[in-house]
């Protein structure tokens, strides 16, 4: 196959293979790789190869992406891949560049194999790291990398002032046609449809994250509890109701359903489990009046910022990518309520030897969402407003679109110009 495919005005596409989730799948990785890849693909300029990982694949044909044809396969891999695999893909393809998707961990075999990649081409990375400090472990897979993209603003200001000349910030984006407000009446009949006609006027919050410890999913439901307690003392009754879109049982995060029982939150909590499509994540957004993440670590928090596309505020962690979210870093407008951490505790393992984890009271967050309730329903539509203009500027597909295509331009040129002189990179990961 050639290196270079001629595109309609016989111009040359460059030629990517992409590791990471499989993109057509429903993971927050895979959302954001396949808006990624269709961006790219929109220029006209690029094709791509990816190694679709991280599920349970009911086959392993190699799949053409429509309408992109053969400027898009994908090839369904266990894991992410390994060393045989993409050295047979690197022999047939001869891409232009890799370029890797997802936590480090699961790529330290392509990082130990840099000096065999780096004899083809160079090494894109698009990073995400969850808190300080700066991650100095991090060196050896920094080192092996040409290009730093960072996804949130509290990874470019950990990364970037050590690696300036080939760091830059580059944050999730979505698309305006997919998650975006819907009329009154639209709203009206999806939330009777799903909450019941009992529940049409009922305070409404939503809660989008896998059942995991670190998303704190029990003190979510703590919180709601204390805020229905609060909502029954000083409005004298309990119409509240959050969303919980998640897998109650996951092994990962605790039995919800045993948790909701035992905080007697049965009527005040609706378990979303099927995995719904971007139309149908759509509505629940916009039946809901905010949503919640109290995550200790959050790299982005994609959710959040589905729902700023929604109009809808937003209560969170300032931690992580959350924080650039829910205020107006030039500003401090904030588009809901950013909780500043409580408790700040140091964590690690022995492959993350530290991090900091950011963690909120449960009073505490029940207080913001109560802030957000006596805000009314007015109120929050117009910081609703304000936080959609404000996503929509900040995290925009238009600005990832442009800079994706800058720095992958500039990372293959000067690789070509550059790939006969010696590289220095520190073999120890």
């Amino acid at each position: 196959m050639e290196n270079k495919l001629v595109n309609a005005n016989n111009g040359c596409k460059y030629k990517i293979l992409t590791l990471s989730d499989h993109p057509l799948a429903p993971s927050g990785v895979g959302i954001q790789s396949r808006y990624l890849f269709e961006s790219l693909l929109n220029t006209g300029k690029y094709s791509i190869r990816s190694f679709g990982g991280a599920i349970k694949h009911g086959n392993y044909d190699v799949a053409h992406v429509q309408p992109y044809g053969s400027d898009w396969i994908i090839v369904p891999t266990d894991g992410f891949g390994d060393p045989m695999k993409l050295r047979v893909a690197m022999a047939t393809e001869k891409p232009d560049a890799i370029l890797l998707f997802t936590d480090p961990r699961f790529f330290v075999w392509v990082f130990e194999m840099e000096d065999e990649i780096h004899d083809i081409c160079p090494i894109i990375y698009n990073h995400i790291w969850d808190e300080e400090p700066f991650p100095a472990f991090n060196r050896p897979i920094y080192e092996a990398t040409d290009t730093l993209n960072c996804i949130s603003w509290k990874t470019y200001s950990l990364v970037h002032p050590n690696y300036p000349e080939k760091t830059n910030y580059i944050p999730h984006a979505l698309h305006k046609s997919v998650f975006k407000p819907l009329q009154n009446s639209e709203v009206y009949a999806y939330k009777k449809q799903i909450l019941g006609e009992d529940n049409v006027d009922t305070f409404t919050a939503i809660w989008v994250n896998r059942n995991a410890r670190r998303k704190r999913p029990g003190d979510v439901l703590d919180s709601w509890r204390i805020f229905c307690n609060q909502l029954e003392k000083e409005c004298g009754h309990r119409k509240a109701i959050i969303i919980m879109h998640t897998d109650p049982l996951d092994q990962e995060g605790p039995n919800l359903y045993k948790q909701i029982e035992m905080l007697g939150l049965e009527q005040n909590v609706y378990i979303s489990k099927e995995k719904l499509d971007f139309d149908k994540m759509n509505i629940l957004y916009n039946i809901s009046d905010i949503c919640v993440n109290i995550s200790n670590a959050e790299g982005f928090g994609l959710s959040t910022l589905e729902a700023l596309y929604c109009a809808k505020p937003i209560v969170v962690t300032k931690t992580g990518g959350l924080t650039r979210q829910v205020e107006n870093p030039e500003t401090g407008e904030q588009y809901g309520v950013g909780l500043e951490p409580d408790v700040r505790t140091l964590v690690g393992s022995q492959l993350v030897p530290y991090i900091y984890e950011d963690l909120i009271h449960n009073s505490n967050t029940a207080n913001a969402i109560y802030k957000m309730y006596i805000l009314g329903a007015d109120g929050r539509k117009e910081l609703g407003m304000r936080g959609q203009r404000y996503a929509h500027n900040a995290f925009s597909m238009e600005h990832l679109t442009k800079r994706w295509d800058e720095t992958l331009e500039e990372t293959i040129l000067k690789y070509k110009e550059n790939r006969n002189k010696p590289r220095y990179v520190i073999k120890t990961i």
